[in-house]
């Protein structure tokens, strides 16, 4: 029964497990830059970005939609859809930083929290449209 269910809902599983892991390397990362070297939230969170959608693309790519594409063409158009529909949500979640830490004052990693949960949602979503629509 377990195994029937993972199978049915095997996408969405590896994507929440992944998508978790893809969290916490995002928010250690911007722990680390923003609470112990003191930088600016939104530089800390463009480098936490980096390293978590490096980390989201490779994981996303293998297990979670199981890309096929094989061609430089292919991955070259994966590789610039899955990084374009990324920095869109990296705005999104610049603006949830900027009025609630920068406008508020608001605990930076609370605010973190709250933005890469609305993040990870919309990148599934973004990721099943527009960038693994075929898989």
């Amino acid at each position: 029964m377990i195994k029937k269910l993972y199978e049915k809902y095997k996408e969405l599983i590896n994507y929440l497990f992944f998508g978790g892991c893809t969290f916490v390397v995002s928010m250690v990362i911007f722990y680390l830059c923003n609470q112990l070297l003191k930088m600016n939230e939104h530089l800390a969170n463009i480098i936490s970005w980096f390293f978590a959608v490096l980390f989201a693309y490779l994981t996303n790519r293998k297990y979670v939609f199981t890309s096929n594409a094989s061609t430089k063409e292919e991955l070259f158009k994966e590789v610039t859809s899955f990084y374009g529909a990324r920095l869109a949500t990296l705005g999104v979640e610049e603006v949830i930083i900027y009025v609630g830490i920068t406008l508020l004052h608001f605990n930076p990693m609370i605010i973190k929290v709250i933005g890469q949960v609305v993040v990870i949602l919309s990148n599934y979503v973004l990721s099943k449209l527009f960038v693994f629509k075929g898989e």
